[in-house]
């Protein structure tokens, strides 16, 4: 099973911006990933061809796995 972090923001353009993490730590709270995507909006710290993040949109754990077909 693959776990996958999926950070959504909203950019300059109004356009939105996804950062997927791969394998976050387990037992990783709702309100940590919402600061530190919150800190990232204020330090300015992603450009995107939109120009920068200026909000955060929502955040979630993606969980996927594989079977082997028979």
């Amino acid at each position: 099973m693959t776990r996958t972090l999926k950070m959504q923001f909203r950019n300059e353009a109004a356009k939105e911006v996804n950062f997927m993490l791969a394998n976050p730590k387990a037992g990783i709270t709702r309100a940590e990933v919402l600061a530190t995507m919150a800190l990232i909006v204020a330090k300015n710290l992603f450009a995107t061809t939109g120009g920068n993040l200026v909000s955060v949109v929502d955040a979630s754990i993606l969980i996927q796995d594989t079977g082997v077909l028979a």
